[in-house]
């Protein structure tokens, strides 16, 4: 549960130092982008005084620093168009197989209507014949403005596959530990448990008692429980099976050792109902249900266990009367380590969820909960 917990808080680190790399980033390159745009603005400027300097110029109008200044743009896309919006020039501008005339036009509207363009005009007192520079963005501030964005992009792709990682990091851990604390489990109970079965057969050779035989039940039970242990991280095969069989005799057993007061219900459908599992395995996962389902009725209710055949599953809802589930805690009710117990451990659940998602390829979750009136959890299998 701490490590759960850790890495929660590593993931919310991640997300937050992303966001502020975002921000700082976007925040620095508008701020570079409004920069450059108030520079190449100065530019055109000069350069509209220097293209009204050639207009007005006379034989002895020294034409070198303005030519020098018109001829050293060579990134701002440049059109100068009259009075009538006729195209007089242009500059920094690739054409292509376009209709030059018209493509420059429809340019020019384009850069006028975002406000890039300066008026020159012929003489002072007459604003009716003027010139009109009209220009766009360097191709340095469109890559400038479209930086932020794809280095944002970046970062978020960063911080996913860290998260990933850790994901896959964290199920491996998982794995190992489940893995390893099953085999260990069934290997420390395989001595006791042939040890208990051999000591059975010499009591029932010398007593013919009724207490022998529960006692061979019990025996019998705990070997099937270290059978259960021994399979985890082996990947049994599933098998097909009887359906109805496999919930009786998990519901016998686990009737048998609840209170009188609660009330087991079956519904199952009379036609039989086959689905490939590892009936060991499944019965674990049910049973697992219905004893949390008894602890939560706090030994007094009813338990519903219906089985149905749907088109592309096999399904098993089982239904308590107990206290009930908050709905933001439908999800973590499968994580390591959760539990309402004061003796828990929080991995039955946990458990439960593995066999049917890893082992029989299905789903389980809490299908509907109501505080104070009991909870649904369903099981599908393929069909």
């Amino acid at each position: 549960m701490r490590k759960f917990k850790e890495f929660k808080r590593i993931r919310t680190v991640l997300i937050v130092v992303a966001i502020i790399i975002a921000f700082i980033s976007l925040f620095v390159s508008q701020s570079l982008v409004k920069d450059l745009s108030r520079e190449e603005h100065s530019k055109m400027e000069v350069f509209a005084k220097a293209y009204q300097t050639i207009n007005a110029a006379d034989e002895n109008t020294d034409l070198g620093l303005v030519l020098a200044v018109i001829s050293g743009n060579k990134t701002i896309p440049v059109i100068v168009t009259d009075q009538d919006q006729k195209v007089i020039s242009w500059l920094n501008i690739e054409i292509g197989k376009k209709d030059t005339a018209v493509y420059l036009a429809d340019y020019a509207h384009r850069m006028r209507d975002n406000g890039n363009s300066i008026r020159i005009l012929f003489d002072e007192e007459d604003e009716s014949r003027y010139y009109e520079v009209c220009y766009d963005e360097s191709l340095m501030l469109n890559r400038l403005t479209v930086y932020p964005y794809i280095q944002l992009a970046v970062v978020v792709l960063f911080v996913l596959i860290a998260i990933f990682a850790l994901l896959s990091f964290k199920k491996t851990e998982q794995n190992r530990v489940w893995v390893g604390l099953s085999k260990e489990t069934a290997h420390q109970l395989g001595t006791p448990i042939s040890s208990l079965m051999a000591w059975t057969e010499l009591l029932k050779d010398k007593y013919d008692d009724e207490l022998i035989s529960e006692m061979e039940k019990d025996v019998n039970r705990l070997e099937m429980v270290a059978e259960r242990f021994s399979k985890i991280g082996s990947m049994p095969e599933p098998v097909q099976a009887d359906m109805v069989g496999v919930l009786d005799n998990v519901i016998d057993y686990v009737e048998h050792r609840s209170p009188a007061t609660v009330k087991f219900v079956r519904d199952f459908p009379n036609p039989p109902v086959n689905a490939r599992v590892n009936a060991s395995l499944f019965g674990w996962v049910v049973e697992n249900i219905c004893k949390n389902a008894v602890d939560a009725m706090n030994g007094k209710g009813k338990l519903t266990i219906t089985l149905a055949q749907e088109k592309n599953c096999v399904s098993i809802q089982v239904t308590d009367t107990g206290k009930g589930i908050p709905k933001n805690s439908w999800k973590s009710v499968f994580d390591p380590g959760y539990t309402t117990k004061e003796r828990g451990w929080g991995l039955g659940l946990s458990l439960a969820k593995r066999i049917i998602t890893e082992y029989h390829k299905g789903r389980i979750y809490v299908a509907h909960s109501e505080l104070g009136k009991g909870t649904t959890f369903r099981i599908e299998i393929p069909r």
